[in-house]
């Protein structure tokens, strides 16, 4: 049989109430239960807790930021900024949606999918928006040069599925700013 932590805790307010010191009520526990016997500090703990009046075995009430902050709204809104400015930091992100920085990394790489590139935030993954600009190229290319019966075809350079984003920085310390 497992016991929970408010039964432990009512255990441990018996031994309290039966004048026990924290020492004494911790060594019953481990005679009793072994490894599986709380720690003698939190047996400590509570002997505090209940000298110091407390009266309820439940957890205290805790303020604090909700557990799941990264939500779609906050991924969606993050998209949004990033559209607006490609050149916004992760400080001015963190600031604007009040975001800790491990947060707003998880939302930028595992979710967005972008990387930090010469001073703006880059696609890692084409868009299917991208993939269809990409295929109307290709299909005007093919029309413009009949469908390869032209000699101009041997100037075409292809690549792989690479996007590279033209950016000129005048000097590697604008580009960084």
């Amino acid at each position: 049989m497992e016991l929970s932590q408010r039964d432990e805790r009512g255990m441990i307010y018996y031994d309290y109430q039966m004048h026990l010191s924290a020492q004494e009520s911790h060594d019953k526990w481990v005679s009793a239960l072994h490894q599986d016997a709380p720690s003698l500090a939190t047996v400590f703990n509570w002997f505090g807790e209940f000298r110091r009046g407390r009266t309820t075995l439940e957890d205290e009430p805790r303020s604090g930021r909700p557990t799941e902050i990264v939500t779609s709204e906050t991924i969606a809104t993050v998209e949004t900024l990033i559209k607006e400015n490609p050149r916004i930091t992760y400080h001015i992100i963190e600031e604007a949606l009040h975001l800790s920085p491990p947060q707003v990394a998880s939302i930028l790489h595992e979710h967005l999918h972008v990387r930090k590139r010469t001073a703006r935030w880059v696609p890692h993954i084409l868009t299917p928006d991208q993939k269809t600009c990409r295929v109307e190229w290709y299909q005007f290319m093919l029309d413009k040069f009949d469908r390869g019966g032209s000699r101009l075809v041997e100037t075409i350079v292809t690549g792989d599925e690479t996007w590279i984003y033209q950016f000129d920085p005048l000097t590697k310390q604008q580009s960084q700013v």
